[in-house]
């Protein structure tokens, strides 16, 4: 059974129209028997998609720092719940139960996490899939600013060769299901 990393906003404070493409990653993760691995905490995209995994016969496995556990509250309902002391553990310990990564709309932790695996991936430390769901937009600014890395050769390849960039969580499911 493939284990998804997925990245994503651990804000409450967030647009509520985001929401959907959480809840409809975490319903379509359960919905393939693959395994959400997340960041462990109740509270944003991150709650939502853990709960929308959970309510559909999903299995979740949060991992979460000691320091976070009361900012962004524990996913109590995890069918795992790992407890690190670093931020680095809990990246390196979802980088190590992961078959692929799907990053969703999120702020600086969810562009460090996303910057960090893309890095892995593009020096060849691993080779999973990385699925970059840009809903209504949100990474154009950022996909741009990789062009122009790429256009002034501070990157050697382009961010499509590296990553997929999607639309929606639909799409995320759809290149997902190649992992079987």
């Amino acid at each position: 059974m493939p284990h998804i990393g997925v990245f994503c906003s651990s804000s409450n404070a967030i647009d509520p129209s985001f929401r959907p493409i959480a809840e409809a990653l975490g319903a379509g993760i359960a919905d393939l028997g693959h395994t959400l691995v997340y960041g462990g905490g109740d509270v944003g995209l991150m709650g939502e998609t853990a709960r929308s995994a959970t309510e559909n016969g999903g299995s979740v496995v949060g991992v979460i720092p000691h320091k976070l556990e009361s900012r962004e509250g524990l996913y109590t309902l995890a069918d795992e719940l790992i407890i690190t002391d670093t931020m680095s553990e809990r990246k390196q310990t979802i980088y190590d139960r992961s078959d692929a990564f799907v990053v969703l709309p999120g702020g600086y932790g969810t562009l460090e996490e996303f910057m960090e695996i893309m890095t892995l991936g593009n020096l060849g430390y691993h080779h999973d899939p990385i699925i970059l769901v840009n809903v209504d937009g949100f990474y154009d600014t950022l996909l741009s600013f990789f062009d122009e890395l790429f256009d002034q050769h501070f990157a050697r390849r382009r961010v499509d060769e590296i990553v997929h960039v999607v639309p929606s969580a639909d799409a995320a499911l759809n290149v997902l299901t190649e992992l079987d």
